[in-house]
């Protein structure tokens, strides 16, 4: 199962590999800004009138899937990217208690674990980005660990979700996450003069100075996970790529060219993780160091 950030999400977007290539997959679509979170029954803003239902939305649909088998299953995996990733979060221990307690599941957050970092202006744009979401949304009832002392945007992060989720997760993160740097590192309001469009779009166009704050960025998600490394049962890998959702696609999932770690691809990671042949939890080395990765090349904009 899978909700991934785009138009639509899924479960288990899962290419070609031996442990995964028969499951049955079922993808929800997301629309709700809030990961599926959000449960407020009319909003008025600017004389507009909104609804927030993800929470509900999510309940309806895992409900329906129960009825159609989900219950009975012996082995689920509750899987997501971007916005979805963090849904996966959200969600993981009350997916878990939908089946069976003999039942394996488990989940993989892929790119999803957005960091609460000051963007190159000194500004903490996520963390406003958030606020805004959590207050629309009415998210701080929602989140147990949302105490008066945090910012209302803290809540939302995976540094604070994690720490509170009971069932095994997976964390696929790159260490240059390319949306990340592009709307949470270096916006664009961030960059007046714009001395950040190549690096943004391109990471072999950085400086000498920028790579120095995009290590930085890593080190910044290496501390964030500090909780993932000490639970037992978890796993992660981190490349070095300049990239941002990897496992909707079989070119960096599973395929003779993809990103590899430790001489293991990131699909046969997750399945020696999943059905528990080893741990996992690997670190790549820094930038450019891994020649596997396949870093994306952005256009460059244009004015009609």
């Amino acid at each position: 199962m899978c909700l991934t950030s785009e138009i639509s999400a899924g479960l288990i977007p899962i290419h070609g590999t031996p442990d995964f290539y028969n499951w049955n997959k079922v993808k929800i679509r997301y629309c709700d800004g809030a990961s599926f979170a959000g449960n407020v029954k009319d909003e008025l803003q600017n004389s507009t009138r909104f609804f927030f239902r993800g929470q509900r939305i999510w309940e309806a649909v895992m409900n329906e899937l129960v009825f159609k088998g989900l219950g009975n299953a012996k082995q689920a995996f509750l899987t997501g990217c971007s916005a979805g990733g963090l849904a996966t979060y959200i969600h993981c221990d009350a997916f878990r208690a939908l089946l069976p307690t003999d039942s394996r599941v488990k989940c993989l957050a892929d790119g999803g674990f957005f960091l609460d970092v000051k963007d190159i202006s000194g500004k903490r744009t996520m963390q406003s980005f958030y606020s805004d979401v959590v207050r629309l949304q009415g998210l701080r009832e929602r989140f147990l660990h949302c105490n008066s002392n945090m910012e209302p945007g803290q809540c939302f992060f995976p540094r604070e979700v994690v720490r509170h989720i009971v069932n095994p997760v997976f964390v696929l993160n790159p260490a240059y996450d390319a949306w990340q740097v592009q709307h949470a590192l270096a916006p664009e309001a961030s960059d007046p003069q714009h001395s950040w469009l190549d690096c943004r779009l391109d990471i072999a166009k950085c400086s000498s100075e920028q790579l120095e704050i995009l290590q930085g960025f890593r080190k910044e998600l290496h501390d964030a996970i500090s909780e993932v490394k000490q639970k037992r049962d978890w796993g992660f890998y981190i490349n070095s790529c300049f990239v941002h959702c990897q496992s909707l696609n079989s070119w960096t999932w599973h395929s003779p060219t993809s990103p590899r770690v430790n001489n293991k691809s990131i699909a046969e990671a997750v399945g020696d993780w999943f059905f528990d042949r080893r741990e996992v939890k690997e670190i790549d080395c820094e930038y450019p160091c891994n020649p596997t990765c396949h870093n994306l090349v952005f256009a460059r904009p244009f004015k009609i």
